[in-house]
């Protein structure tokens, strides 16, 4: 037993180990050419070769023909159950807002649907698609019980597209479905709003000449269209959840 003391620290038996120190002689082992062997690739300074590499033919990645293929123009939407979304209010997960009295009501938008977990990852927007279990009739059988409290406030969504059956499902229970355009930053001002400066979140831009159909059309209840723009003033305000400097008028789209 060795008293511990300052000068009696040392590490444990076998915890370092010794450099091994080559081309010191052939009685070591690795002596003379410090187990390199004779000439060669290998041999030398910096001979190794890359992972792959077969001696100059080709290599095994290179014979194989190549498969599938990936768009890198692609710009589709992450996609989403209507079913899944009353699930989450069911469960408490997703909480409709409640307006004040007197107040107008307020848009779920792609971020609430992120924060409650409706959605993961959402790369260049949200398509909202109808479910199995849900019809426009408001019949819904859900997997799971369903109370009815879950459906006594409408939801009123605000997503990047929507299909027929999802749009019919959300307007059955008194709900509104507003499709609005997301480029890249204004996606990204959206659900990371904490990366931008306050008070200084970019403005959103208008879709492009080959989209600009989609959101004019009331069918697909794009924010562009006439009806949707007034149906959305009455209810909100507001065309989108955008929110504006104060002082700055609602510019009609």
């Amino acid at each position: 037993h060795v008293p511990l003391k300052l000068n009696t620290l040392v590490p444990n038996p076998g915890a370092v180990s010794q450099k091994r120190r080559v081309g010191r002689g052939i009685g070591s082992g690795r002596g003379k050419t410090s187990k390199r062997g004779n000439k060669g690739t290998r041999a030398r300074q910096g001979g190794s070769v890359p992972l792959g590499f077969e001696g100059g033919q080709t290599p095994l990645h290179r014979r194989l023909p190549k498969r599938g293929f990936k768009n890198g123009a692609d710009t589709s939407f992450d996609i989403v159950s209507i079913d899944k979304v009353f699930e989450y209010v069911a469960m408490g997960r997703l909480r409709v807002p409640v307006p004040e009295p007197g107040a107008p009501p307020r848009m779920l938008t792609m971020k609430d649907l992120q924060d409650a977990g409706v959605i993961g990852r959402i790369k260049f927007g949200l398509k909202l698609v109808g479910g199995r279990r849900q019809t426009a009739d408001g019949d819904a059988p859900m997997a799971r019980a369903v109370p009815e409290s879950a459906y006594a406030a409408p939801l009123h969504l605000e997503v990047s597209g929507a299909s027929a059956g999802a749009i019919a499902a959300v307007e059955a229970r008194g709900g509104t479905v507003t499709c609005a355009h997301f480029n890249r930053l204004a996606l990204r001002a959206l659900l990371k709003p904490h990366k931008f400066a306050p008070g200084l979140l970019p403005r959103r831009a208008r879709p492009p000449p080959r989209l600009m159909a989609r959101f004019l059309s009331g069918d697909k209840r794009g924010y562009l269209s006439p009806e949707v723009q007034l149906r959305n003033l009455r209810l909100f305000g507001r065309v989108t959840s955008e929110v504006r400097p104060e002082g700055e008028d609602e510019e009609q789209e």
